[in-house]
C-alpha cells in the first residue's frame, strides 16, 4: 500500500509516517518512480507506536524498541528492559506533576488576592 493509504488506514498523517521511517521505526519499499510501498504488518506497526507515544513514551523511548514494534503489544508482557523505561518515565511524569502542582498552587493563590480573598 501507499503512503497515503496506510495513513488513512491507521489514522496517522502521512507527515508523522515519513517521521517514523526517519526515526528508523517503520520501513518502505521504494517503487522505480520513488513512492514508497508498504506492507500489511505496517498498519500494526504504526498502530503499535500510536500505542506507546499515547502512553507516554516519547520517540527517544520508542526507538530501541524498533524490533519489538509487531504483533499484539498491548496484550504482550514487558520485558526487565521495558518495565525500566516504564519506571523511567514515570519518574519524569511525576516530576511533572509535582512541577504543575505547584505552579497551580501559585497561580491560584495569585488569582484568589487579586479577587480579594475570596475562593481559590
Amino acid at each position: 500500500m501507499r503512503i497515503g493509504e496506510l495513513a488513512k488506514a491507521t489514522g496517522v498523517t502521512t507527515r508523522a509516517l515519513r517521521f517514523y521511517e526517519e526515526q528508523g521505526l517503520l520501513t518502505a519499499a521504494r517503487s522505480h518512480n520513488g513512492y514508497r510501498h508498504y506492507d500489511e504488518s505496517a498498519i500494526e506497526r504504526v498502530a503499535n507506536i500510536r500505542y506507546l507515544l499515547d502512553s507516554g513514551l516519547t520517540m527517544e523511548d520508542i526507538r530501541p524498541l524498533g524490533s519489538c514494534l509487531q504483533g499484539d503489544l498491548p496484550a504482550r508482557q514487558l520485558s526487565s528492559s521495558a518495565v525500566e523505561l516504564v519506571n523511567r518515565r514515570l519518574a519524569v511524569l511525576d516530576e511533572r506533576i509535582e512541577t504543575l502542582t505547584r505552579v497551580r498552587k501559585q497561580l491560584s493563590s495569585r488569582a484568589a488576592a487579586a479577587r480579594g480573598g475570596v475562593g481559590a
